[in-house]
């Protein structure tokens, strides 16, 4: 790690109206139970990416995460990127060198993958990611290694992807896995939840939301409504973060 022994190791997350997040409380709750005493963890809430320059030069800073929006806007801004980030074409994890080099990781495609394993026994053959930012990107990473097939589904869908009108009752019956990447129904919005024909869905489907606060959306709660397996980011978010924490401790 980049800091010197004995002198405060800070950690952080990088993103836009962060204060709901999870990240602080989870990395707070780890250095008091793990004794870490010389640890802090930040929000670094900007309104535009370019501020990032600044929280680099913050003294002691040995590793930072990055969420919405600017998962994919941070890559120009670091030195390296990991071979999988740079696949994925998006970084939540970012680890300094002892010259003070940023290298771009992504967590979150190891996330997924290792909480829809504790979910599903059996893995569908094909499904729809809803939405296509910097998270999508990760889960279309992890379904590739689990090999699922998949299909985007945007509200300005570019070609190859659907768009939500389109999603019809035969498109869910072959799509077993339904996993929303965007962040409709995220608090305060949580009355809101993607654009899908519900009444279609049963109980072969698993939805999957990357959102955690609410801990049941909207989306979920449909989905358990016609018996749906579903579950909510927090596991994801858990596992991806204690990757994080491998990788700048390396």
């Amino acid at each position: 790690m980049a800091s010197q022994k004995n002198e405060m190791k800070k950690f952080g997350l990088v993103g836009k109206d962060i204060e709901y997040s999870f990240s602080r409380g989870y990395f707070a709750d780890k250095f008091k139970k793990n004794g870490l005493l010389d640890c802090r963890y930040e929000n670094y809430d900007l309104k535009e990416i370019e501020g990032i320059k600044s929280v680099f030069k913050t003294h002691g800073l040995n590793g930072l995460n990055v969420t919405i929006p600017y998962k994919k806007e941070v890559l120009p801004f670091l030195d390296k990127l990991s071979p999988q980030s740079k696949k994925i074409g998006a970084v939540n994890t970012i680890a300094f060198n002892e010259n003070g080099e940023t290298t771009g990781h992504n967590t979150d495609a190891y996330g997924f993958q290792k909480s829809l394993l504790e979910i599903t026994e059996k893995l569908p053959v094909s499904a729809l990611i809803l939405g296509t930012g910097g998270a999508s990107a990760a889960i279309a990473f992890a379904l590739e290694i689990l090999n699922i097939q998949f299909n985007f589904v945007s509200r300005n869908p570019e070609q190859g992807q659907l768009s939500y009108e389109a999603v019809d009752s035969e498109i869910l019956k072959n799509n077993q896995l339904i996993i929303n990447t965007s962040p409709v129904g995220t608090f305060p919005n949580t009355d809101k939840c993607p654009s899908i024909p519900y009444n279609e869905l049963n109980g072969s489907h698993t939805l999957f939301d990357l959102i955690y606060n609410p801990l049941e959306t909207l989306f979920l709660r449909k989905g358990k409504e016609m018996g749906c397996t579903v579950s909510n980011g927090l596991k994801m978010l858990e596992f991806q973060a204690e990757k994080s924490w491998e990788i700048w401790n390396e």
